[in-house]
């Protein structure tokens, strides 16, 4: 355990089994009652107690993100598989000869935020142009990069294109360039260089096509979550009450219009105005169908009531799968062995260091096909050797390129295993399941390995690591990639939103079929980004928030 100081949330604690603690007394009915205290729930909280005459409930199933590893940004793999983590896997998948993939998914105020990797990366323009044309115009691109500026405070001086900011600067959440890279990152940026990407000043425009250094949210080299930006000073308001440790078990209803939820032991919170759910792309989907919102038939098959058909809800699951170039280092300059004492005093001390690196510390945005309007890979530098999910220490020093899809054509869903909210649910990604997602990985394979190639990693490169397998031809590399790849992280599509009937959300986010409930988080999006979800998610709490706010005039 790292040693570090943090300004504490006020909360309203629920014990299992016992009453409700407070500073003061917690009260059981609110105007809106807020599930899930991640990327997207701060932001609700924060912006909807505001208004001093609503009361606002923002209710978390783990605990608060007490834990020291949080601050430190390298050490997020030390988070993983701890109860700062829902510690979810998924089915066995035959696209990846039946391996079951581990998900770590933030379980801790903040929710991901506060355990990810910090990357800030908004995605292309294309992404939200097709949102539009799914939910309407004012999902579109331009519609929708005043949302980014709002939450962002860019703190890596000027980032401009165009003669125009990139970023907002008075927002919530800090957004800065790697506090302290490592000298390997330098390597990585000259090797692009080398290959003709397009050097990018910043790499939140439009059409972030090309490599540039990471930005990240940190604020003086410490990782800087939603529970930091967004709901550490909302915390202060006296109509917000943030309760931690209370795992909701369903939804209850009056009719067609959602009027609150249970937790253990039968307690119940109720919302007079409405429930929003932002549990993410697993739970919220998981909260519908034990509610009886969901594909009838499946509910049946799992021994709960329907209430609503929506069939979608759960299905068009995406995410980002990724496979790791990684290659031994000569020289003992990465970020193996890096949490010695002398650079916890650094981090400590002066916020500098290699504990201040994210990992990821830089991107390329490629196509895995010269014809492609777009990018559809995504290179990831980090300056060590970073597999399964950094869960075992590397005791070897080594390089990563992680190759990473961005627009997969495979699909999968996430469904009930039985009527019992405790109860894992079933997720199913159904990677690699279309052909063509494969054939792209090796594409962003063999771009990874002519970088390494280049020059400039010549001091740093001595041969392959496992379980990158080095040089092999097509047919071997189709195999090691299906035995090695894994998630990045970014579960989306889950309750999508749009202006079809078929949709689980419209485009205000309002769930079909039921008054007072919307979803917000990552699970409403129509098509999953080019890039890193964090940064579209805050945005879709912001504009819901704003659609909230004019939805109650109305």
């Amino acid at each position: 355990m790292f040693p570090t100081r943090h300004a504490e949330v006020r909360t309203v604690r629920e014990p299992p089994g016992g009453d409700v603690l407070s500073s003061r007394q917690a009260t059981a009915e609110y105007d809106y009652v807020i599930v899930g205290a991640g990327s997207a729930g701060c932001v609700l909280a924060a912006r909807l107690s505001e208004d001093p005459t609503v009361r606002v409930a923002l209710v978390e199933s783990g605990g608060r993100d007490r834990k020291a590893e949080i601050r430190i940004p390298a050490a997020f793999p030390k988070l993983f598989r701890t109860p700062y983590d829902w510690n979810l896997s998924t089915a066995a998948q035959a696209g990846l000869g039946g391996r079951e993939l581990y998900w770590p998914r933030g379980h801790t105020l903040g929710g991901c935020s506060s355990v990810n990797a910090m990357m800030w990366v908004r995605g292309h323009r294309d992404d939200y142009d097709a949102w539009g044309e799914a939910a309407g115009p004012e999902w579109s691109y331009d519609a929708f990069v005043p949302y980014f500026r709002r939450a962002e405070r860019w703190t890596g001086g000027a980032a401009e294109t165009a003669g125009r900011s990139v970023y907002g600067t008075r927002g919530p959440l800090f957004v800065s360039p790697p506090r302290d890279p490592n000298p390997t990152t330098a390597a990585f940026l000259e090797a692009c260089r080398g290959a003709g990407l397009t050097e990018l000043p910043e790499l939140n425009v439009p059409d972030p096509s090309g490599f540039s250094p990471t930005p990240v949210n940190q604020r003086a080299g410490r990782r800087w979550s939603t529970a930091d930006g967004y709901l550490r000073p909302a915390a202060r308001r006296r109509n917000l009450d943030v309760v931690t440790d209370f795992r909701v078990r369903r939804l209850t209803f009056e009719g067609t219009r959602a009027t609150g939820v249970v937790a253990d032991a039968g307690r119940v919170l109720r919302a007079r105005r409405e429930v929003i759910l932002s549990a993410g792309a697993v739970g919220s989907p998981h909260l519908l169908m034990l509610s009886g919102i969901g594909d009838p038939d499946h509910l049946r098959e799992t021994g709960t009531e329907p209430r609503v058909a929506s069939p979608d809800v759960g299905r068009h699951l995406q995410d980002h799968l990724s496979t790791a170039v990684a290659m031994r280092c000569p020289l003992p300059v990465t970020l193996t062995g890096a949490d010695t004492l002398v650079n916890l005093g650094r981090f400590l001390l002066a916020g500098r260091g290699p504990l201040t690196s994210n990992v990821g510390e830089a991107v390329a945005f490629v196509r895995s096909t010269p014809e492609l309007a777009a990018p559809d890979i995504e290179l990831i530098y980090a300056p060590v050797p970073f597999v399964e999910h950094g869960l075992t220490p590397p005791t070897e020093h080594g390089v990563t390129i992680g190759v990473v899809l961005l627009q997969p054509a495979s699909e999968g869903r996430v469904t009930l295993t039985d009527d019992r909210a405790t109860s894992a649910p079933r997720i199913d990604p159904g990677y690699l399941t279309d052909e063509s997602d494969l054939r792209r990985l090796a594409a962003g394979v063999r771009r990874a390995e002519a970088l390494f190639a280049d020059p400039a990693f010549a001091p740093y490169t001595a041969g392959p690591m496992v379980p990158y397998p080095g040089a092999v031809d097509d047919e071997a590399l189709a195999r090691a990639i299906r035995d090695s790849c894994e998630t990045l992280y970014h579960p989306v599509g889950t309750c999508r939103m749009g202006a079809d009937d078929a949709s689980v959300t419209d485009p205000r986010l309002r769930v079909r079929g039921v008054r007072g409930l919307r979803v917000v988080d990552a699970s409403v999006m129509p098509r999953i980004t080019r890039g890193h979800t964090q940064a579209p998610t805050v945005a879709i709490a912001e504009k819901a928030a704003e659609l909230i706010r004019q939805d109650a005039r109305v």
